[in-house]
């Protein structure tokens, strides 16, 4: 049993180390511009223990873009853990996401490469696991204190969450980031004081 365990312990930090390598360059270079050959250099990792865990470049950019978009949604549930009420923690979170344009692995892999590299379905469902559905899960429990028409969710959940994007590839573009982010801020939560007055 000892060996069975240290074996898949090996394997884990094996495949750990393949998506940490891969985040890092598909970060800094796009994943057009990243080859296996630099994942495999920067990883330190054999071929076949490469293809072992992964059968492709894209799958390896799957298993990147899971590991990104979780660290995004534990970023903003931390951040929305210490809201008062469901309004105060939508609130919160949307403005955690924001942040997050900073962040160029957040912003290069699960906004600019995600779509085309695994298809828009696939990058939606990847992101319902995570920022999508946490966004989701906020707007119910909005609705659940009464402050929003429950058959609205679903619908305002795309809605918010296209506003969302959108500012933040404004942020990450702009040659003052924080400035953007601050008026970001502020239209984000114009946007909710409308969405959710009584």
């Amino acid at each position: 049993m000892g060996v069975v365990n240290r074996k898949a312990e090996q394997g884990q930090a094996t495949r750990e180390q393949l998506v940490a390598a891969a985040t890092k360059l598909f970060a800094s270079q796009g994943y057009a511009a990243t080859s296996i050959e630099q994942v495999l250099q920067e990883s330190g990792v054999s071929r076949g223990a490469l293809y072992h865990h992964f059968d492709s470049k894209e799958v390896l950019f799957e298993a990147v873009l899971e590991a990104v978009e979780a660290s995004i949604a534990t970023s903003i549930a931390q951040a929305a853990a210490r809201a008062k009420n469901a309004v105060e923690a939508l609130r919160t979170g949307c403005n955690a996401w924001l942040r997050i344009a900073e962040d160029p692995a957040a912003h290069r892999i699960a906004l600019v490469d995600a779509p085309s590299v695994v298809g828009w379905q696939r990058w939606r469902q990847i992101d319902e696991r995570h920022g999508f559905g946490l966004l989701k899960r906020a707007l119910e429990a909005v609705a659940a204190e009464g402050r929003l028409r429950p058959e609205l969710v679903d619908v305002l959940a795309h809605m918010l969450l296209a506003a969302l994007l959108e500012v933040t590839l404004v942020i990450a573009r702009a040659p003052d980031r924080a400035k953007a982010r601050r008026a970001g801020q502020a239209a984000v939560d114009a946007l909710l004081d409308k969405l959710l007055a009584t």
